[in-house]
């Protein structure tokens, strides 16, 4: 019994690594040194993410950086999708918008200013507003995650761009 098993263990792993599956490992950034100013939880869980997943470290000021990671906005939205028959509203679509550039302290660029915009359909039932509500809380912190991890791997594929 036990070689059966390590032989199908053996063909899972040899099927995942060739179809290209691999664990998520370090981001090599395009830099050593960031600063990234602020205090929300975006600001927060992106900051863990760059010690926990690059060799890049976090600065305390701009002028000890080699890089600047500065956020133009945050937005979270709600807006209704449908309504049901009695004019209710049936479903929505919550939208977490974040706008951002990474920059060096000489006006070099690394990325311009951009924006990411995730979106999710939540249906609701006004029978049910606490657990839509924490549903919706939920989805915005899986949407935060989702940013966190896209805007990681936009500054690691980023290249310095000089100043015009």
């Amino acid at each position: 019994m036990s070689w059966s098993r390590a032989i199908v263990a053996a063909v899972l792993c040899a099927a995942l690594s060739g179809c290209g599956f691999q664990l998520r490992g370090e981001a090599a950034l395009p830099f050593e040194r960031l600063y990234v100013p602020g205090a929300s939880p975006l600001v927060i869980e992106l900051r863990r993410n760059v010690v926990a997943r690059t060799h890049t470290k976090l600065t305390g000021s701009e002028r000890d950086s080699q890089a600047i990671l500065g956020f133009t906005h945050e937005v979270r939205e709600k807006v209704i999708l449908s309504y049901n028959t009695s004019g209710l509203v049936r479903e929505f679509q919550l939208r977490y918008r974040v706008g951002f550039q990474v920059s060096d302290p000489k006006g070099g660029m690394y990325i311009p200013p951009s924006e990411i915009l995730l979106t999710r359909d939540v249906s609701f039932n006004d029978s049910q507003i606490l657990a839509k509500e924490s549903e919706e809380g939920l989805l915005y912190r899986d949407m935060q995650t989702d940013m966190v991890q896209q805007m990681m791997r936009r500054i690691a594929a980023s290249k310095r761009r000089d100043a015009d």
